[in-house]
């Protein structure tokens, strides 16, 4: 899986995903330290990846973006300690892969996971 990095993700959590065969960009490693939303947004779709995030404006980003296809994995942990958040991803990736290669927004909390897929009317 293709998979961009917000700033609130630990490189750890990039090396793990990396180590697992999956490309991922970092904004930190880009130098796109204050990137808006909304293009990180765009540029998600624009090079076909997923968001990781721990900005709860992503998923009102993704409701509202109608057309434009894009799957958004946040997470909402009081632990943010990086074996935890690596955890709680790998969870979720072996539990729901195939569901991640749609526009779906998969929040991630302490105990469980939730994914929501827009309706078809928001699709190309």
């Amino acid at each position: 899986m293709r998979f961009l990095a917000d700033m609130g993700i630990s490189m750890r959590v990039v090396e793990w995903l990396r180590s697992n065969g999956h490309d991922v960009v970092h904004l930190r490693e880009q130098k796109l330290f204050s990137l808006p939303d909304n293009e990180i947004f765009d540029r998600a779709i624009n090079e076909s990846r997923i968001i990781l995030t721990f900005d709860l404006d992503f998923g009102e980003i993704v409701a509202l973006s109608k057309s434009r296809k894009v799957s958004v994995i946040l997470f909402r942990l009081r632990n943010t300690t990086t074996p935890f958040v690596i955890k709680r991803l790998d969870t979720v990736m072996t539990e729901s892969a195939a569901l991640l290669e749609e526009t779906h927004i998969v929040i991630i909390e302490e105990n469980r996971y939730r994914i929501r897929k827009f309706p078809d009317v928001y699709k190309k």
